[in-house]
């Protein structure tokens, strides 16, 4: 019984210290490990189990809008990343180069990919010619890497995979149609199977991804209060294929311009999967996206009948993700891991469950006990699965609410940053010198404008001058 206390106690409060809590979740749940090449993590089993569940779902709904995979290579010549003169000094100071192969000085030095843009721009300068050849709606699964000073698993390291969708458009209005699209698939996405509520929006200008005209965004909300940027669309429109000259005949026989976008997720939502749902117990995971669903733990498996039994339900559930821990740790033992594990439900059968032909539920989000009947047993894994799903979504919605607040003025918004963790809404002026001076002495960045507005007042926050949009402001990962 010691080991099983010090397994729980080995997690930091959240209260107490969130980073560490956060690390200990991640070393504890086994996601992840340390890694030999400084800033890289390695991704351990349960880790990667929930990644290919999330490749799986966004590859299934991307599919559905039209998009096909593709591969680019990972390095990329200095002489194309030069092209677009903003997009490479954005990206100039994560930049990691390759100057030599085997022995020998390259002619020309290479960089390892931070993104692909400029492997997608040369691709389609040779590949698209007429009207006929668009659009092109490609998206790859990869990973990339970009030189991080400080790193944290999941959230900010030198390697990370991603998906990176590409794609190219006759008109303007088909590539914004295109850009906001998948902006809904990713925010659908974190509400639906992450059971994560986000903010849509757009970003400032200041904060828009090096050579976009428009970035949008998805912003979640952490349990500690700051912000994640979960996922992006960006709108290029003509500046990436001016600087690369891609052209197509179009039906009036002249020669025009692409118009493109570029939209990603990487495994950041891991890291705030772990952090909007988690507990001091460890992590919590919703169903839709957990590698085990049930787990179903034999209580006395030595006695006759009490394993056979197990997988004889293990059987019967062969529609869902179901696992036995028929390994020879105590029972208690085994309730804790699967609590760190976040496996959303628990089902503990022994030879007094059998005998009166029933089986106990434990709810991983509420620790909520169910005595259900094993006739029943595979139709109420189904609605109890229903209901943690939603239940853990409205819980998170709650939270990001109660945690938004509203500033009318200066003195209002630096001491809701200050005392209160969370979202700040508040009328801006549009001006770049108002959103540097609210990073200085608010210490918080802009998160988005976002598509759904609300008139606060008349001036903006921080210059008094009248206000051109309201603005979700907040401390961020």
């Amino acid at each position: 019984m010691a080991k099983e206390k010090k397994l729980v106690e080995a997690i930091t409060s959240m209260d107490v210290d969130f980073a560490q809590w956060y690390t200990d979740v991640v070393k504890k749940a086994e996601l992840t490990d340390y890694s030999s090449v400084k800033g890289c993590m390695v991704i351990k089993p349960a880790g990667f189990a929930i990644w290919e569940n999330i490749q799986a779902e966004l590859d299934r709904r991307f599919k559905e809008t039209g998009v096909e995979n593709v591969y680019m290579p990972m390095f990329i010549p200095e002489s194309l990343l030069q092209k677009e003169k903003d997009h490479v000094e954005g990206f100039a100071p994560e930049v990691a180069w390759v100057t030599h192969g085997g022995l020998e000085p390259l002619q020309e030095r290479m960089c390892v990919r931070p993104t692909s843009e400029t492997l997608f721009c040369d691709f389609y300068a040779k590949d698209v010619q007429s009207y006929r050849d668009l659009p092109k709606n490609y998206n790859q699964w990869c990973s990339v890497v970009r030189w991080e000073k400080t790193t944290r698993p999941f959230l900010r390291s030198r390697e990370f995979l991603w998906q990176e969708g590409h794609t190219a458009h006759a008109t303007e209005e088909e590539a914004e149609e295109r850009t906001q699209l998948m902006l809904n698939v990713y925010a659908d996405f974190c509400e639906e199977v992450l059971a994560i509520p986000v903010v849509r929006g757009q970003k400032t200008d200041k904060e828009k991804f090096a050579g976009a005209k428009s970035t949008f965004t998805i912003e979640a909300m952490m349990h500690d209060g700051k912000a994640l940027q979960s996922g992006t669309s960006h709108n290029f429109g003509d500046g990436f294929a001016r600087a690369f000259n891609i052209q197509y005949l179009d039906r009036d026989n002249k020669l025009k311009f692409i118009h493109q976008t570029s939209w990603g997720m990487s495994t950041r939502v891991i890291g705030a999967l772990i952090m909007v749902h988690g507990d001091d117990s460890g992590l919590v995971l919703p169903p839709r996206i957990a590698p085990v669903q049930a787990v179903i733990v034999p209580v006395q498996q030595n006695k006759e009948g009490v394993l056979e039994k197990a997988f004889e339900l293990k059987d019967r559930m062969s529609g869902f993700k179901v696992k036995v821990d028929d390994s020879d740790k105590s029972p208690g033992w085994k309730f804790s891991e699967s609590e760190m594990r976040g496996i959303p439900v628990r089902i503990e059968i022994g030879p007094r469950d059998i005998a009166q032909n029933q089986a106990v539920f434990v709810r991983r989000d509420t620790h909520e006990k169910l005595t259900v009947s094993l006739d029943e047993i595979t139709e109420r894994l189904q609605e109890l699965l229903d209901t943690i799903q939603s239940d853990m979504l409205a819980r998170a919605k709650a939270h990001m609410e109660s945690h938004t607040y509203t500033a009318l003025n200066m003195e209002e918004i630096k001491d809701t940053a200050e005392h209160r963790p969370g979202f700040i809404k508040a009328m801006w002026c549009g001006s770049q010198e108002c959103e540097e001076k609210l990073k200085e002495e608010a210490v918080i960045t802009s998160r988005c404008i976002p598509f759904v507005q609300e008139h606060l007042s008349d001036t903006c926050v921080c210059c008094g001058r009248p206000a051109a949009k309201m603005v979700y402001w907040g401390k961020a990962y």
